[in-house]
């Protein structure tokens, strides 16, 4: 089953990986930060070798982000985002996993699970 992981983070500290620039992430030690970095890399190598990963992005900063909608047969554009929280969506990665257990012990283990939220949507 194919699974969306949407990560989301903080535009006020947005470096990519998402997790850098948190706060709780840099008031950590510096060598539980390049651990935490370490098994970030060892996932991604996991699950692309293991073909579970079928790819993902980072986003640009919400400022960048456009909505657009049709009224009356009129597009409309504008700026946005416009949502009322700290955390916005910041990447996203689609995996394709046996089972939702699997799905989420991957999710989990991405590093800003730890700092930020990460929602986990199976794909129709």
């Amino acid at each position: 089953m194919k699974y969306l992981v949407l990560i989301y983070g903080n535009p006020l500290t947005w470096a990519h990986p998402i997790y850098l620039n948190d706060p709780a992430f840099l008031a950590l030690p510096p060598a539980e930060r390049a651990a935490i970095h370490d098994r970030a890399e060892k996932l991604r190598d996991a699950i692309t070798e293991s073909g579970e990963l079928l790819g993902g992005e980072m986003l640009d900063a919400p400022t960048t982000a456009r909505t657009v909608r049709v009224r009356a047969r009129q597009k409309i554009v504008t700026d946005g985002p416009y949502a009322e929280t700290k955390e916005q969506l910041a990447g996203f990665v689609i995996l394709d996993c046996a089972t939702p257990e699997r799905a989420a012990e991957i999710a989990a283990a991405i590093p800003d699970a730890r700092f930020t939220g990460i929602e986990l949507r199976p794909m129709i």
